[in-house]
């Protein structure tokens, strides 16, 4: 009796991602008030996976959420989204989503969005908005794509630490469990400035490397402080209804 009490006190500790068989790989999902890092090269699939679980969140667990866009704009996440039949749009006129626009004003255009970060990039004026709305959209959920183009604006990695480190408390302290998608360029560093997964709880590794003539794709929990993992490459597709993990599989490279 008293083991049952203890998996059932654990379980209401995780949040699951809702993306076909990843749970599996981590006990049943993300520790909850958490932040992760999602990393991967162009193309590996991190920005679907960052609107899966924040889709999935709120259509399948009832737990809003803060989709903050730093390098698409809005309308290009509504469309993106839109290709795997979830409706963002929809969930925003319901007040169950907010997306932050911290793209337009960077590149120089306008923008009409609701949420906007009307300066470059400014930690505090964006932290500040994430807890606006916290409040009152009653959000658990966040995803912040990407952390790449925040590095770009501050360059230092000294800086950069601190502000990432600064975001990734505050999003833990509002009782958001989190995701920050990271570009990088060798799969072999989980991180672009060599930080990035310094100030979060735990990286999530996707590859889309390839082998021969076909390309492979894959995903590893690289770290999760508190939990135990799977410690393989297990294979995975984007379908039409989004990502696909194959937990009982692995990807072997050379």
């Amino acid at each position: 009796m008293a083991i049952k009490k203890q998996i059932k006190s654990e379980d209401t500790k995780r949040v699951p991602t809702g993306i076909t068989g990843f749970d599996e790989l981590c006990g049943g999902g993300l520790l909850r008030n958490r932040t992760y890092l999602v990393s991967g090269a162009a193309g590996a699939g991190k920005t679907i996976f960052g609107l899966q679980y924040i889709y999935n969140g709120i259509t399948k667990y009832g737990e809003n959420g803060i989709y903050i866009a730093t390098e698409e704009r809005p309308e290009q996440i509504r469309e993106n989204a839109k290709e795997f039949g979830w409706d963002f749009e929809a969930l925003e006129e319901e007040g169950k989503l907010a997306i932050v626009d911290a793209c337009s004003t960077k590149i120089g255009i306008p923008s009409h969005e609701k949420y906007v970060d009307v300066r470059p990039f400014d930690m505090r004026s964006m932290m500040d908005q994430i807890i606006a709305i916290q409040d009152d959209i009653d959000a658990k959920r966040s995803v912040v794509d990407g952390t790449t183009s925040i590095g770009f604006y501050l360059q230092d990695p000294a800086k950069i630490r601190v502000e990432l480190l600064k975001l990734s408390t505050t999003l833990e302290i509002l009782g958001l469990t989190s995701l920050m998608t990271c570009e990088i360029i060798d799969e072999d560093n989980p991180s672009r400035f060599g930080v990035e997964m310094f100030v979060t709880e735990g990286t999530i590794l996707m590859y889309y490397k390839r082998t021969d003539s076909v390309r492979v794709r894959g995903i590893e929990i690289f770290k999760m402080r508190g939990s135990d993992h799977s410690k393989n490459i297990h294979p995975f597709e984007i379908t039409q209804n989004g990502i696909v993990v194959h937990p009982h599989e692995e990807v072997y490279t050379a």
